[in-house]
């Protein structure tokens, strides 16, 4: 079938990646102890370098493997340095495809997404409307298609929340989009600040009001069930609506990582006038995630638990994609003086400036001599906290789609 790399995008297949003899090299983390270089892995080292591709419980094993294909023939890359001729931040495509985002669909570590949903669908009796949150940096990437396919009989609200941390300058051509997809009701909304959040009773009052309620119309309260992919603000939602509406605190616990809500829980009142009650679910990526520039963008949402994917790969997307679209907020915020493509050279400064090093033993002829180096992954993490907190300012990760461009340049 040729290079395996051509088939990238489409199937993801880290063994078949593993096999490629154009793979240059492998992450020399991903191993401990050992620096891996394709064409000359062994069968041993192959399958442990792979930790079994499609066995769930082998996520952290493979899942922070980087390989380099800039020198592959055949590869589809799926994104490239800003500057051209440096090899930066584009020397490698995540292995979102492999990391277990297949199976990672709710928040708790081993349980698949169709259980989710199952759930979910079990309970649908129950509810006279779907709140669908979303985040507001990906408004058109990053959707679970199953929700609609599987509780798409009730009538539906968009919530885009985050807003605050999201470039909406084009917020009119967002809305067009999603209009076209069939989504006609959609609200931007900042759940930490309760910004927008007025709009969705009134909303949901009359979506519900307008269809047809079946075996619920002799059922004065309204249900409202609450959907959504992991870490996009459900649970803020509901603790806001209760904020405006019935001025009480938390019904739900919020977190700034995926996996916080894993059941579907009893009714929470949200509004007396009238009487309504939400339902909180746990966050269900799809099964599948369509490509790895969409998986690179829901783990820098958040929506998967770092290490899974690699907090330097994660860092090295982000630098790409804030360079790309001259968003050069990172370069005021740590004082690099100018910007660059070049991940190792950033994280460094970053740890140097934040003072983020390590002592590492070295043995040499003479004996061990300890000696201090940047701590590269606490700069990532850094990197990576400040951009989800709007440090580096507002950005718009779904840019490309909207200008009706694809991610990638030929």
């Amino acid at each position: 079938m040729g290079c395996p790399g051509q088939c990238w995008d489409k199937c993801g297949g880290l063994g078949a990646m593993l096999s490629c003899p154009h793979l240059i090299s492998l992450h020399p983390r991903s191993v401990p102890g050992k620096r891996l270089h394709g064409p000359h892995l062994t069968a041993e080292e192959r399958s442990e370098a792979s930790g079994g591709v499609g066995n769930s419980q082998s996520h952290s094993c493979h899942s922070r493997l980087w390989a380099s294909f800039q020198d592959c023939p055949q590869r589809r890359c799926s994104w490239r340095p800003a500057c051209r001729g440096k090899r930066g931040a584009a020397e490698g495509s995540g292995e979102l495809q492999s990391l277990g985002l297949r199976t990672a669909g709710l928040g708790s570590p081993g349980l698949a997404p169709t259980s989710g949903l199952k759930k979910m669908q079990s309970s649908l009796r129950l509810v006279d409307c779907t709140i669908e949150v979303h985040d507001a940096r990906i408004p058109l990437s990053g959707r679970n298609p199953l929700f609609q396919e599987t509780l798409g009989l009730k009538p539906h609200l968009l919530v885009l929340n985050k807003m605050d941390l999201a470039d909406l300058k084009e917020q009119q051509k967002i809305i067009q989009h999603l209009e076209r997809e069939g989504l006609k009701h959609v609200v931007f909304t900042n759940c930490v600040k309760d910004e927008n959040v007025k709009q969705i009773i009134p909303m949901v009052t009359e979506l519900v009001g307008s269809s047809h309620r079946y075996h619920r119309g002799e059922h004065v309260e309204y249900c409202i069930m609450v959907i959504g992919v992991p870490n996009v603000g459900k649970s803020s939602l509901i603790n806001s609506l209760r904020r405006q509406h019935l001025r009480k605190g938390k019904a739900t616990r919020v977190g700034g990582e995926p996996g916080i809500t894993r059941a579907v829980m009893s009714r929470i009142q949200v509004c007396e006038r009238p009487l309504m009650f939400l339902l909180d679910t746990p966050g269900v990526l799809a099964p599948r995630i369509p490509s790895v520039e969409t998986g690179l963008k829901l783990a820098l949402c958040g929506t998967v638990l770092d290490h899974l994917v690699g907090e330097e790969t994660l860092a090295d997307y982000l630098l790409y994609t804030l360079n790309r679209h001259q968003l050069l907020g990172y370069v005021q915020h740590y004082g690099l003086g100018e910007a660059c493509d070049d991940i190792a050279s950033v994280l460094k400064r970053v740890a140097v400036k934040l003072r983020k090093t390590q002592k590492v033993k070295v043995l040499t002829g003479t004996g061990d001599v300890n000696i201090i180096q940047p701590d590269y992954p606490a700069a990532a993490r850094d990197f990576l906290r400040a951009f989800r907190s709007g440090l580096l300012g507002p950005v718009m990760l779904d840019r490309d789609l909207l200008q009706g461009r694809p991610a990638e340049e030929p």
